[in-house]
């Protein structure tokens, strides 16, 4: 008997959505069953029949409500009705995140009704029984998150069709021939949404920008600036501005200002540094304590409200640090000239001055505008060879002259005295609940040409946590001072870690030997850093301290101060780096405003700022993290016949990621490449099961691996399965 039955023809359709969709995108219009069969192109009298019985079943379910005989409405404010934001996965499928929800809305492929990712759009949501995920349709884009996009043009002979790398962008863009600009086949392009017309399978845009050929290095780093809306470089009259600014250093400023000129005072800052936006000043009192002065460059000096370069700068937010360059938030000759305070020169400062005991105790603050001199620039490995041998002569491997040279003894002994201090400070911020996040960051030796020659590691030493507990407590201090008299301010919060997150986190970790305390806040903390301490230098070290970040809240702006829970800090601010952030301004701009006696200013203008400079921050961290991935895949393809050590840092139904031991690039292992035996994914053990074997692929197990293929385009390594590291 064939099983290739025929379904019966007769079903009947349910119209409950459909019908819904039309009367929630038309709210104050009442509609009959003809006008909506006309609405979903329906003339046959048996769909007629079939939507009127939908239009009294909604009625009785009180869904909807007959306003006149025939004719209905929307009910409002329907609790199946919601807004909320889309979250796309990388399977043409959707969640619809929603705070009045308690669980995120399944939204399948058919549903998404075109909406992309990170739009506001209104859900209905239907099938909400218990046990089941509810799922909904998206009955109105509400917000569009973005309409510029980037991708590769392929170009036919009447229109064009863009496709982008985004795994969460489902859809390719269509072209009009008279839209393409400059646009030559292959090309990759930013595109602009300008319809979606109902009935239209793809957006319609048009070019607006050419970026270049795919895989060249330029066109690459420019394309994910485009793809996050960062820009490139400054526009034509924003440089102008900015070059005409007046950047000389007058004496009647300086008699507005307190004059540190003649206190030693010195930078210490990356090797590659060209913007020095904070010195340190260093003075022993004749109580016994010490003056410490942390001196920020003063660029609401120079940058104005409401002038074009504000403008810009607020705009951008933050200066944004790709692999092979920077781009700034400010021109040049801001950041690296007249605000950066360079060794040997004049500079005008703003400033936190603490007096502090020998117990690194403050006893004594002022904030205001100063006048200082920096009498030495440091890289980093000069200040920690200092901290080191304390010895005053910098050999040639060490400084950043190549020669080697003689340091005064005045600056040994204030580098070691503060390097005591912060090192108190320190220890007191992690007694109190701080959590210490020292994660390896990945750099890259570039040629002249910007390809990678090698992979480094920078690592945090005595000489970053010198400077970071000292830009702390001014950060910290500034914004206490603030916050203690009820002002509006621009607060860095950080709230509590996810417990779903941390739980998840056990589960992996406990793989390696490793637990989390849960009895309280502070127990989280303390095993939180210990687990810090216990993976340091061990191999699966990278993937735990990822997880552990992952389970952190996004720090981020608000004027809405609920203290920062990484820091244990119950006041924090963002006060020490306006040179790259623009909170950092407007928190130079309101301290100086209270000082001088202001009062309060609006919080939810100040809100606003901090929710846009929030936002450009991810923005410009996912540039950052697109661009090292990038530059990963582009050392990889220089590698192919290379076999490498790596560690299993994920495991999924379609696949292992691995992660290279020696350089942390990662790429996936299909599960179909895997030779030596059937895999099947099992969730219960996260891990990859041998059908035969019975053997196991886990987090943390090493195994051997080549490059199949590195696509620079989607920023992508695919690895071949070697063999296990036995």
């Amino acid at each position: 008997m064939s099983k290739n039955l025929r379904k019966p023809e007769n079903k009947e359709k349910d119209f409950s959505n459909k019908i819904i969709k039309i009367l929630s995108q038309n709210s104050n219009k009442a509609y009959n069953h003809k006008q909506i069969a006309a609405i979903l192109d329906l003339d046959d009298t048996k769909s007629r029949n079939e939507i009127i019985r939908d239009l009294k079943i909604l009625a009785s379910q009180k869904k909807i409500i007959e306003s006149e005989p025939g004719k209905y409405l929307i009910k409002a404010l329907s609790q199946d009705y919601y807004e909320g934001k889309i979250d796309m996965t990388g399977r043409k499928t959707a969640y619809f995140v929603c705070p009045e929800l308690e669980e995120d809305v399944f939204i399948p492929t058919n549903n998404l009704n075109r909406a992309l990712d990170k739009d506001i759009v209104k859900v209905y949501v239907y099938n909400r029984r218990k046990g089941r995920r509810p799922e909904g349709e998206v009955i109105e884009v509400v917000e569009r998150s973005k309409t510029d996009f980037v991708g590769v043009i392929d170009i036919q002979k009447n229109f064009a069709f863009v496709s982008t790398a985004n795994p969460k962008m489902y859809t390719d863009i269509f072209i009009p021939k008279d839209k393409l600009g400059e646009a030559e086949q292959g090309d990759v392009v930013l595109v602009h949404i300008e319809d979606w017309p109902k009935r239209a399978d793809s957006p319609f845009g048009s070019v607006i920008k050419v970026l270049g050929k795919p895989g060249e290095h330029d066109t690459e780093i420019h394309a994910i600036l485009a793809e996050y809306g960062l820009p490139a470089e400054f526009p034509v009259e924003v440089e102008v501005f900015a070059q005409k600014i007046d950047t000389s250093i007058t004496e009647e400023e300086i008699k507005n200002r307190r004059d540190m000129r003649d206190t030693l005072t010195f930078t210490i800052d990356p090797k590659d540094a060209k913007d020095f936006d904070d010195a340190l000043s260093f003075k022993k009192l004749e109580n016994g304590h010490y003056e410490i002065g942390i001196h920020i460059a003063d660029v609401s000096y120079y940058l104005e409200e409401g002038t074009i370069l504000d403008d810009e700068a607020y705009q951008r937010a933050t200066s944004v640090y790709l692999v092979d360059r920077v781009v700034p938030m400010l021109p040049e000759v801001l950041s690296n000239f007249a605000c950066s305070l360079r060794p040997q020169e004049e500079k005008y400062t703003f400033s936190a001055i603490f007096e502090i005991t020998e117990t690194a105790q403050v006893v004594n603050q002022w904030f205001g505008r100063t006048m200082i001199y920096s009498d030495q620039r440091f890289a980093y490995e000069e200040a920690q060879y200092i901290i080191e041998t304390k010895d005053n002569t910098i050999p040639a491997e060490t400084s950043i002259t190549g020669s080697s040279y003689v340091v005064s003894d005045e600056i040994v002994a204030a580098t070691l005295k503060m390097q005591d201090l912060a090192k108190v400070l320190r220890r007191n911020r992690m007694n109190n609940g701080a959590i210490s996040f020292d994660k390896v960051e990945v750099k890259f030796n570039l040629d002249d040409e910007g390809e990678p020659e090698g992979v480094y590691f920078k690592v945090s030493k005595d000489a970053n946590h010198l400077i970071e507990e000292f830009m702390l407590l001014a950060n910290r201090k500034v914004a206490e001072y603030i916050g203690k008299q009820n002002k509006t301010f621009i607060y860095r919060i950080h709230d509590e870690p996810n417990e779903d997150k941390l739980i998840a986190m056990q589960t992996v970790i406990a793989k390696f030997g490793y637990k989390i305390d849960f009895r309280n806040k502070g127990d989280i903390s303390k095993s939180l850093n210990q687990l810090m301490a216990d993976v340091n230098g061990k191999k699966e070290q990278n993937l735990i301290d990822t997880l552990a970040i992952r389970t952190m809240s996004k720090a981020k702006y608000s004027t809405d101060n609920i203290g920062h829970y990484g820091l244990a800090f119950d006041y924090y601010s963002h006060f020490t780096s306006p040179i790259r952030r623009y909170p950092d301004v407007m928190v130079h701009r309101l301290l100086q405003f209270y000082l001088d006696g202001g009062k309060s200013v609006d919080e939810e203008k100040y809100e606003s700022k901090c929710l846009h400079s929030s936002t450009m921050e991810g923005l410009a961290s996912n540039a950052e993290r697109d661009s090292i991935k990038y530059m990963q895949v582009k050392y990889m393809q220089n590698h192919n016949d290379q076999e490498f050590l790596g560690v299993i840092s994920g495991v999924t139904e379609w696949g292992i990621f691995v992660e290279i031991i020696e350089n942390k690039c990662e790429g996936m292992v299909r599960i179909r490449e895997i030779k030596d035996d059937y895999y099947t994914f099992d969730e219960k053990q996260y891990a990859l099961v041998g059908a035969t074997t019975k053997s196991l692929l886990q987090l943390g197990d090493e195994i051997y691996v080549k490059v199949k293929n590195a696509d620079l385009v989607k920023k992508q390594l695919d690895f071949n399965f070697i063999r296990r590291n036995e």
